[in-house]
């Protein structure tokens, strides 16, 4: 064959080659990573965030953070961490999120920004049974109380008892969670708990614990998100409408007796 003919042939061919990729070359693309995000969460807090028996994170804020990741095309790492050292976490960028039934409150919003708020809690009481103990006792700052360490029941306490000069600091006893607050509690060392209510509610089941009563806080839980993150924000507020008007919103309200 003339050389020059079979170069024709061969520069045709690839010219062909080459059209063919064009319009087949967004089919063909690798998939591009999801983002991926860590998430803070306090590990002994049911039922919004808590360990199962294999040791896997559950929970209604647990489940719902996958669901919006999911849904919003991103992935997440569950990271359970000391609560007194999760907002630091956050501003070292050893975290991306707090999704952790985290309060909103003036002193955490100069630190961090807040998705939408989420749920509404109370603070609820726990007593030993049979105990003589009162709301009215506790709300004086008459018995000694137990707290854990940078929640908003540590927070009421310091405020409206410690600063007011109604209880004394060393009748305040601060554990790294609510757990171990209501095993002294059972144990006699103090003389009642105080935390969210659903928690509260959650832990005393099956132990000789009862719910003295509420303390009406009316607190906003949000997503705790870096100041300088605006985008993740915008992501998770959208995320967080989308959950809400969904079904998965109510199955997961049920399951977790969140109601």
């Amino acid at each position: 064959m003339n050389m020059k003919i079979l170069t024709a042939l061969v520069s045709v061919a690839i010219l062909c080659m080459l059209a063919v990729a064009g319009c087949t070359g967004t089919d063909n693309k690798a998939p591009v990573d999801k983002p991926l995000y860590v998430v803070g969460i306090d590990g002994d807090y049911p039922p919004y965030s808590y360990m199962d028996e294999k040791g896997n994170p559950i929970g209604f804020d647990v489940e719902s953070i996958q669901w919006i990741g999911n849904e919003m095309g991103f992935d997440v790492k569950i990271q359970p961490m000391a609560w007194d050292g999760i907002i630091p976490a956050l501003q070292q960028k050893k975290i991306d999120m707090v999704y952790s039934g985290m309060s909103i409150s003036p002193e955490r919003l100069e630190k961090v920004n807040f998705s939408k708020p989420y749920w509404i809690v109370n603070q609820a009481v726990a007593v030993r049974e049979g105990s003589t103990v009162t709301l009215d006792d506790v709300k004086e700052g008459k018995v000694v109380l137990g707290a854990q360490r940078g929640c908003t029941a540590h927070d009421w306490f310091d405020k409206n008892l410690i600063q007011t000069g109604k209880m004394t600091a060393d009748n305040l006893k601060l554990y790294d969670n609510v757990q171990l607050a209501l095993t002294d509690l059972q144990n006699k060392r103090i003389d009642a708990v105080m935390y969210d209510v659903p928690v509260i509610k959650e832990s005393i089941e099956g132990k000789p614990l009862v719910m003295l009563g509420e303390i009406q806080t009316d607190e906003e839980y949000g997503v705790a998100i870096r100041k300088d993150d605006t985008e993740l924000l915008t992501t998770i507020n959208e995320g967080l409408d989308k959950l809400m008007a969904s079904p998965k919103w109510e199955e997961l309200k049920q399951k977790y007796d969140m109601e």
